[in-house]
């Protein structure tokens, strides 16, 4: 078994060592994957579809049992706790979805209040599907989105776009200690994406939440997250500072779709010719063919 990774200073929030995942029909999805990071750290996870981005972030939630490995999130195993105890442990985590998992009849407002289902009793979680228990609350968490104007319409009435950003207004309202991105943004257009992600990332960055999103869109990946994890075919291909990541390390993880890079607004920006620079404060923008 190969050693962990040093943990970054600071309390780690997540530790996975060795963990691999297969399935029932014995398609391996992850194999050898070892990872921490610090309370407060902010990580993108990129690379081609069908790397195990979902997958690892869906162990990291405790939605998926490794079948090899161990994992810890705050300092707990949590497939070792009881059923009660794993409830709780659930409830400080965070997960933005790529496709919300929001009944359609549902009001935008209680779609955005079940975020803290797991906190509170099941009275109030009663009280409030009957009337919303925080209106003002809810407000503010969409209108950090752009969103509050649909704060009481119909989930079904939204695009899927605006779903999305329902589902990270929803997190954003729960305050977990530990927060998953899941492609969170992959249906809106490059200037709201960014705003989008930019609000997870001040969420992070306010409250201490370590964030770790999966992200398709290198563009956004490198202006906004001071450490890159690359994955691909189940594995961790490389694991270092936004600003270290280069032209190769990118050219080698996406050979298989091609010359260029995947970016938000859906085309393969050409790679600069110099080393890659990342962090909000020195990243060199990509030159998209046809735009300026």
């Amino acid at each position: 078994m190969r050693g962990l990774p040093p943990a970054p200073e600071g309390a780690a929030s997540l530790r996975l060592d060795d963990i691999g995942l297969v399935h029932a029909n014995g398609l391996r999805a992850l194999g050898g994957v070892a990872l921490a990071a610090a309370k407060g750290e902010r990580l993108a996870v990129i690379g081609p579809s069908g790397a195990g981005k979902t997958t690892l972030l869906r162990v990291l939630a405790s939605a998926l049992q490794p079948t090899e490995g161990r994992i810890e999130t705050f300092g707990a195993s949590p497939w070792q706790l009881s059923a009660r105890s794993l409830r709780s442990h659930r409830a400080r985590i965070g997960m933005v979805h790529q496709t919300p998992p929001i009944p359609p009849r549902l009001r935008v407002v209680t779609a955005v209040l079940a975020g803290r289902l797991g906190s509170w009793s099941v009275l109030r979680a009663m009280r409030s599907l009957l009337y919303p228990s925080d209106i003002v609350g809810a407000r503010d968490a969409l209108a950090r989105l752009d969103l509050a104007d649909r704060l009481f319409d119909r989930c079904d009435r939204l695009s899927g776009g605006q779903l999305q950003r329902v589902g990270i207004a929803r997190v954003l309202y729960q305050r977990p200690e530990l927060l998953l991105a899941d492609e969170p943004v992959s249906a809106l257009d490059p200037a709201l994406a960014d705003g989008a992600v930019g609000q997870l990332v001040r969420h992070s960055e306010v409250t201490g939440a370590t964030l770790v999103a999966s992200l398709h869109a290198v563009d956004l990946a490198l202006k906004w997250f001071p450490r890159i994890v690359g994955m691909r075919a189940g594995s961790v291909v490389f694991d270092a500072a936004a600003g270290e990541v280069t032209r190769s390390m990118l050219q080698d993880l996406y050979a298989t779709e091609g010359p260029g890079l995947p970016t938000q607004g859906g085309d393969s920006w050409a790679l600069p010719a110099d080393q890659l620079q990342g962090g909000r404060s020195n990243i060199v923008p990509l030159v998209r063919p046809g735009c300026r």
